[in-house]
């Protein structure tokens, strides 16, 4: 892991030539009922048109707490959260894929490459036994 550094910073359109959409993040609650510092975030491809991908914790949330993505997961105005953080806006440029952390006791970001980014997922159950599919048919 390196600090953001801007002599060493990727070409230009390297790692910041996606298509921007979107005008929000996901911030974790705590950003602003605790008044915490954001100090990891990672940025998923956008879920919907006003989606930027971008998810933002302060590193104190819990299991429980992130199980609870519609209680404590904020959508908030990318602009709002860098005008709250301005170390933010380089940062949220990076395409898809990218997550950035910093330590309490450090001011400067560093790009993480070792984090899987979570990603939605959907049971689906998948038989060959055509009586085990039209019972699973009946159920719905």
């Amino acid at each position: 892991m390196k600090p953001l550094n801007p002599d060493t910073a990727p070409e230009p359109g390297y790692e910041k030539a996606q298509t921007k959409n979107g005008f929000l993040a996901l911030v974790s609650r705590l950003v602003f009922d605790e008044k915490l510092p954001i100090r990891f975030m990672y940025k998923t491809v956008p879920e919907h048109l006003n989606d930027t991908g971008w998810r933002m914790f302060t590193g104190y949330e819990t299991d429980e707490f992130l199980a609870n993505e519609q209680l404590n997961l904020l959508p908030i105005p990318l602009d709002k959260v860098c005008n709250l953080d301005p170390a933010l806006q380089e940062l949220v440029q990076y395409n898809a894929g990218t997550v950035w952390e910093r330590t309490p006791d450090s001011s400067e970001w560093q790009q993480v490459h070792d984090f899987k980014i979570p990603s939605p997922t959907t049971e689906v159950e998948i038989t060959n036994d055509i009586e085990d599919f039209l019972k699973s048919r009946e159920g719905s």
